[in-house]
């Protein structure tokens, strides 16, 4: 399994490793709920070295961005960031990613599980486009900074940028602890105020432990993987693997947001498939709570009366909701909230009631 340059860090630290995607990362280091209560209540600090980053560079890097993504490149400003799928003629994904655009390249964030097929992808597409991919996984790290405290320990430690006007969805180089010319963004994939840094991988551990340095006091601790599961759940975040794959398209999930069909952009891989299923949707992700005991789990299959009707996507207890959650697929004329529904749990029934998304919001709580 390949490894972060963190991950001696996090064994230290008494992490449970697991394999991610063909990493070994750290699932949990204490209690999964309770790191998922400190992020939303506190600060959490997360390792995503897992992640792919690429570099598109080149005259033809927005053109050839436009005829592979959903949303449309063109129009992003500099300096700001947006979610994009990569899509197959059929619609349905490749991977969903986000596409940061620099004066002088433009930098993608993948999922770990999937970066060597989106490299490739993008390789067998790019003739006729002067374009060149660098894959930096290997050379730079990430880590995430999320929670209500993120921004003031973050601006204890950060010179040379004011982190307090950098926009939600945008990113700026600064000098974070000591270390110049660091990548900030702010995004957030736990539904957080927060930030996500990137710099070369050598300075991996003097980071990661001057942040926990820093943000003792409002109580920063590293979070693992599981409890970061669940704070994207409770954001109506969606994870490829289970709200989208190759079986299941960005329309259906509810992510037409980032999918452009304006006719400036011409044309895309996947255009004219999810046209099509955009003028006649068969299911609609949904979101769920369920009170009772067993937590719902991918897989899961639901029913109304006597008919399977769809399947569980994700499920997890929340600790903000204080009950379970989870998401599921079903068909779009089933999707109102007035629906009764049983979850089948090796043959034994529980009763599920369907929740707008997302769970939890900071902004309207």
């Amino acid at each position: 399994m390949k490894q972060t340059p963190l991950h001696d860090v996090h064994e230290q630290s008494g992490a449970k490793m697991v394999d991610f995607g063909g990493w070994h990362m750290p699932v949990q280091y204490g209690p999964i709920l309770e790191e998922a209560t400190r992020v939303r209540t506190k600060a959490g600090l997360f390792d995503l070295g897992h992640m792919g980053r690429l570099s598109v560079q080149g005259p033809d890097t927005v053109r050839f961005l436009d005829s592979i993504a959903t949303n449309y490149v063109d129009r992003i400003p500099v300096n700001s960031i947006r979610y994009t799928l990569f899509c197959k003629e059929d619609g349905n994904p490749i991977d969903d990613l986000l596409v940061y655009r620099g004066e002088d390249d433009i930098y993608l964030v993948v999922n770990a599980s999937n970066t060597d097929a989106v490299l490739g992808w993008m390789e067998s597409r790019k003739a006729g486009f002067d374009v060149q991919i660098d894959h930096r996984t290997d050379r730079e790290t990430m880590i995430a900074l999320q929670g209500p405290h993120a921004l003031e320990v973050l601006c204890g430690v950060t010179s040379d940028c004011d982190l307090e006007k950098l926009g939600y969805y945008k990113f700026t180089f600064g000098t974070v602890c000591g270390l110049e010319n660091t990548r900030i963004s702010r995004t957030g994939y736990t539904g957080e105020n927060g930030f996500e840094l990137y710099f070369p991988n050598e300075d991996a551990g003097s980071i990661w432990n001057a942040l926990l340095e820093a943000g003792s006091e409002a109580g920063v601790k590293p979070i693992g993987l599981a409890a970061r599961d669940t704070l994207r759940l409770e954001a109506g975040m969606p994870l490829y693997g289970h709200e989208i794959d190759e079986q299941h398209n960005p329309v259906e999930a509810d992510l037409g947001f980032a999918i452009s069909f304006a006719e400036e952009k011409g044309d895309w891989v996947g255009r004219g498939a999810l046209e099509a299923i955009r003028q006649q949707p068969r299911r609609k992700l949904v979101g769920f709570t369920t009170a009772g005991k067993r937590v719902p789990r991918q897989g899961y299959q639901l029913y109304r009366g006597e008919e399977k009707v769809g399947e569980v996507c994700s499920g997890a207890v929340s600790p903000t909701l204080e009950t379970n959650i989870g998401t599921g697929y079903i068909p779009v004329e089933l999707a109102v909230m007035s629906l009764e529904l049983d979850m089948d749990i090796r043959g034994k029934r529980q009763a599920v009631e369907l929740r707008p998304l997302p769970f939890y919001s900071r902004t309207r709580k």
